[in-house]
């Protein structure tokens, strides 16, 4: 088959996006991967590094230290560690340049690195995240999983208060997202009949509607649905409980309610190779699962792991999907 096509986004300037992804490119990948950035920026960072970093006009002269840029500058040259406002526009085209070439097949998924979303904000432009940005330019309904080597995990709601998370869980949407969850399990990761553990939203999955009901009038019965056109959910489970190794034991997804409820495990079962993936786009998406680390940006100091891991996801995901089209071609 032939090599996946990755377009690489590096994110805010000012943080650690574009020193990772000169680390990133110093090295060989299964992917020809094309940066859609401020080139500048990338330079500035090689310099600090003291890595080298040409750039090319053809991606099949890429090689370690060698890398195709579409070129998309910011406003502003920043300091590491500073990021300005006035850089917000060029985050967003960056994205949407990236997102509209994999939609246009020039490539076969998407890289992201971190971005600063208050920093988007305070440049005008209203923005919640990636993966609703991605969403509306496909014009798809998607689901937000994150996974390492132990574990996966997707989220019924994200980025919402608390107050308002039990409002939001309701029996079309999580009807909705265990359809696309068990799609992706079974056309990206390649497993015939997925297992889903589902968690349940209260304490102890509402202890038969004593600590809450939702779990008897809104989760359950959609399980038992859907569970009766042959989907393989467990649950609604205690979250307390439902990351303990034998409870995962044969489990390839679990569907949390919100976001603390899932991604703090997760993240403690292993950071470094953590990756966030939207599921349901018409490509393979795969961010790196932490921030811009402001802190750390300018000092070399920033760990690489999750954008390799994000890298080797995308490659392998963009790989099945081509394994898959070829496979219905010929059927």
């Amino acid at each position: 088959m032939a090599r996946p096509r990755l377009a690489l986004v590096p994110g805010e300037p000012a943080g650690v996006g574009p020193e990772l992804c000169v680390r990133a490119l110093q090295q060989a990948h299964g992917a020809d991967l094309v940066v859609f950035g401020d080139r500048a920026a990338l330079a500035r960072a090689a310099a600090r590094l003291r890595l080298p970093l040409a750039f090319v006009d053809d991606a099949s002269a890429a090689a370690p230290g060698r890398v195709r840029v579409v070129d998309v500058p910011d406003a502003v040259a920043v300091d590491p560690g500073t990021p300005d406002p006035r850089n917000a526009a060029a985050m967003i085209h960056a994205l949407e340049a990236a997102a509209a070439a994999c939609q246009a097949g020039a490539f076969d998924g998407l890289v992201t690195g971190p971005v600063h979303k208050a920093t988007i904000n305070a440049g005008g432009i209203a923005y919640t995240g990636t993966t609703g940005l991605l969403a509306r330019q496909a014009g798809r309904e998607v689901v937000m999983m994150l996974a390492n080597d132990i574990v996966r995990v997707a989220l019924a709601t994200t980025h919402l208060p608390l107050r308002e998370v039990a409002d939001a869980i309701t029996a079309d949407g999580l009807e909705r997202t265990l359809r696309i969850l068990q799609a992706a399990l079974r056309e990206d990761f390649g497993i015939d009949a997925p297992a889903i553990a589902v968690l349940g939203l209260n304490p102890h999955a509402g202890e038969s509607g004593h600590l809450g009901r939702e779990e008897i009038e809104v989760i359950e019965p959609v399980l038992e649905r859907l569970r009766g056109e042959g989907m393989r959910l467990h649950g609604p489970l205690p979250a307390d409980t439902a990351f303990l190794p034998a409870k995962l034991r044969g489990v390839d997804a679990v569907l949390a309610m919100y976001h603390d409820q899932g991604l703090p495990v997760l993240k403690y079962s292993g950071f470094e190779r953590a990756v966030n993936l939207t599921l349901g786009l018409p490509y393979p998406r795969v961010a790196v699962d932490h921030g811009t680390a402001l802190d750390l940006a300018g000092k070399g100091t920033a760990d690489p792991s999750s954008l390799l891991a994000a890298i080797e996801t995308c490659a392998c995901l963009a790989q099945r999907r081509a394994l898959r089209r070829a496979q219905g071609a010929t059927a």
